[in-house]
């Protein structure tokens, strides 16, 4: 009985610690999936330096707690600093963009092999106890699927955006419904639609390739009545540019993609500040 009282009251404790940290954060957008492989965590990434450019302070919580890809996405592997004195997490800087995540704490290609408590936990952790400071935007980067992650960064962090990630294929926008849905139920005020994987463009004729299908995700949409907020196109260099931990938005020439996730910026901002 005591120990049950004991946890309560650690909870209780969590959250007054969650809502004074959120206080100080403008907007929080979750960024999830009904399915992976759609590139979820490459549009979080790119999206979230596409806000930092705009001047805008923004922290980006990877939250995919068995598969946190950030760090290698953003070229780094420094570990947060921990405070033990005061129970404090400094989140690390790479280019402006502060970042959590829990796999530069974990040893190289080590699993992690947690049940959905003790991956939630570490979510709330994350919201309680990092100094993020005054922040226009905190993005989430949540795992695919509809899971226990999902739940708690909804429930904790009380976004007021979830853009949810698909491609223009079929069976990833059967997933895609699945994941707007459960936005919906957990009464998310704004729910927007990126149609990753857009077509590519043939390096020899130049001619638009439409790998999975075209325009699903807008239709899909339009069809469950929230925001499409933009489609990103197929390209080389931003696979290239994940895997070398180099964003693509952060190249010095323009180019398509950077076009794409500035469009996506505008739509987030009119829809937010709206």
């Amino acid at each position: 009985m005591k120990k049950n009282v004991s946890q309560a009251k650690s909870i209780e404790e969590q959250d007054i610690r969650i809502e004074d940290a959120l206080k100080k954060i403008k907007y929080r957008v979750v960024v999830f999936s009904g399915k992976g492989g759609v590139g979820k965590t490459t549009v979080a990434v790119n999206l979230a330096y596409t806000l930092l450019k705009q001047s805008k302070k923004v922290g980006l919580l990877d939250a995919d707690i068995t598969g946190p890809n950030v760090p290698k996405m953003t070229g780094t592997d420094a570990s947060p600093q921990v405070l033990e004195e005061f129970g404090q997490i400094i989140p690390h800087e790479e280019h402006g963009l502060k970042i959590i995540s829990i796999a530069p704490m974990l040893p190289k290609d080590s699993p992690l092999i947690w049940r959905g408590p003790l991956r939630s936990g570490a979510i709330s952790q994350f919201l309680a106890d990092v100094v993020w400071e005054d922040l226009d935007f905190l993005l989430a980067d949540l795992p695919p699927g509809t899971g226990d992650e999902v739940l708690t960064a909804a429930q904790k962090m009380k976004p007021q955006m979830a853009i949810v990630v698909t491609t223009p294929q079929e069976v990833s926008l059967i997933d895609c419904r699945r994941a707007v849905n459960m936005a919906k139920k957990l009464d998310i005020p704004h729910i927007g639609v990126v149609e990753n994987m857009a077509g590519l463009t043939c390096p020899h004729c130049n001619q638009q390739i439409d790998v999975f299908g075209a325009g699903g995700g807008e239709m899909m949409a339009a069809e469950m009545h929230v925001h499409f907020l933009g489609r990103i196109p197929m390209e080389l260099s931003v696979r290239q540019g994940s895997d070398s931990g180099k964003p693509i938005v952060l190249q010095s020439k323009p180019n398509e993609i950077s076009d794409a996730f500035q469009h996506i910026s505008g739509e987030i901002d009119t829809i937010l500040t709206g």
